[in-house]
């Protein structure tokens, strides 16, 4: 698998060299643009606004800072390079904290860290940090970002969570709720959620709309046309009868619903 970053982790003097691969794939459906008239797949090319339409080539293009309208200072990749510190190479910790005090509001990509050498010092930290539910926040430097990250344990893996600054997270633009509910609402709100309640098992949860999808294309494929699900509308008078109707319903057993036969996987 290819790694997405290479350098060390540094816990005081110690350097663990590691590498961190994605943990997470796309399974999207990928469509193309396509002309409505012509049917013909719709393209970009890069251009500049005084090149009269001529393609820029990817090893033409450098990143430029607006100082002045129309003026630009180029900045290329051995710059960015110059500015690094050895800290900002590593992902150098500087505290440890228990996971449940990051909330996930602040989770962005979820990565697995391998270790490429210093394994010993890796599984030292590595079960330190498992045996006292403890997690790392650190800070490196990922392309031309300062990025904050969290790395925890689990299972017996180690795992590095980049996260978001605090200024990058914005505020909650829903008002505050003066709205409460009375006794039996909640009484009965509280039992919906204990009837609900189970073990998180992720595996028994799938992306049934992308089967949906799927079962369409092959339906489009096959000249068919596609036809919108017959559902049945509950109507509710009140808060009460709507959490009455809506208990009444966890308790009736789920309907499969049927697996669309698999195809293969376009380009974006």
């Amino acid at each position: 698998m290819a790694y997405s970053y290479k350098g060390s982790i540094s816990f005081g003097l110690v350097y663990i060299p590691v590498t961190l691969h994605n943990s997470i794939k796309q399974n999207d459906i990928g469509f193309n643009m396509i002309d409505k008239k012509t049917k013909s797949r719709v393209r970009y090319k890069k251009t500049c606004e005084e090149c009269d339409g001529r393609e820029v080539k990817q090893e033409d293009i450098v990143k430029g800072f607006e100082y002045e309208d129309g003026k630009y200072v180029i900045f290329e990749e051995k710059d960015f390079e110059k500015l690094k510190s050895k800290k900002d190479k590593n992902i150098t910790i500087e505290q440890f904290v228990e996971i449940s005090e990051v909330d996930p509001i602040y989770y962005d990509k979820p990565y697995y860290v391998v270790p490429t050498g210093a394994e010993k010092a890796y599984a030292v930290l590595l079960t330190a940090m498992e045996q006292s539910g403890k997690a790392a926040i650190a800070k490196t430097v990922l392309g031309i970002k300062e990025t904050l990250v969290m790395i925890r344990a689990k299972d017996g893996q180690m795992l590095l969570n980049t996260l978001f600054f605090a200024d990058e997270v914005v505020k909650n633009p829903a008002k505050e709720v003066s709205e409460k509910g009375n006794a039996a609402e909640l009484k009965m709100a509280q039992t919906i959620i204990e009837s609900m309640t189970g073990k998180f098992e992720p595996e028994k949860y799938r992306d049934e709309y992308r089967e949906k999808v799927q079962e369409a294309i092959e339906k489009k494929i096959a000249g068919k046309e596609i036809a919108a699900p017959k559902e049945k509308e509950i109507t509710v008078s009140n808060l009460m009868e709507a959490l009455t109707k809506s208990l009444e319903m966890t308790k009736k057993p789920k309907t499969p619903v049927k697996r669309a036969p698999k195809s293969k996987k376009k380009e974006a």
